[in-house]
């Protein structure tokens, strides 16, 4: 059985944890071994307990028996969106390989639209990267559009990530 709940700062190992291993699995060919590595090392027990302690970001978790299958994570826009509209920014959803396909990633992104419109918000963003074509079509399904090309930056390494918008 799923249960979803908001997190609390004894998940954010765990959040850690997930956040590094599907990273890796998804994108880790993609960066010589140096640009992931310092991609990854951006992101300490110290700096996620920051984003954890900090006003403006929320984590939500999916669970089972066995641990966590996925968590969304939110905040103030720091994307370089053109928009005047008061806006809430999708900075990570990540599922375990275990909860693909299981309705995780539905429930978890209901909680962000909700959250969302419940800070006040107009519009929601995000980034995907460009070849993340099964993200690009999970979000599209959602009536987020493609807005521009934002520079990714991972180590030294920049990518291309679609800039994505939903209209609140």
């Amino acid at each position: 059985m799923t249960t979803h709940r908001d997190a609390t700062a004894a998940d954010l190992p765990a959040i850690d944890a997930l956040f590094r291993e599907s990273f890796f699995a998804t994108f880790g060919h993609l960066y010589a071994p140096e640009d992931l590595a310092a991609f990854l090392g951006m992101f300490t027990l110290e700096a996620w307990t920051a984003e954890f302690d900090s006003a403006d970001h929320r984590f939500r978790i999916a669970e089972d028996a066995d641990g966590l299958l996925g968590y969304a994570k939110i905040g103030d826009l720091t994307l370089p969106a053109k928009t005047d509209a008061k806006t809430t920014e999708l900075r990570q959803l990540y599922l375990a390989d275990r909860a693909k396909g299981s309705g995780v990633a539905q429930e978890l992104m209901g909680w962000v639209i909700d959250t969302a419109r419940a800070r006040g918000s107009d519009e929601l963003w995000l980034s995907v990267y460009v070849d993340n074509h099964r993200a690009r079509r999970f979000y599209e399904r959602y009536g987020f559009a493609a807005q521009g090309i934002y520079a990714f930056k991972v180590g030294n390494h920049l990518d291309e990530d679609h800039l994505m918008r939903l209209t609140l």
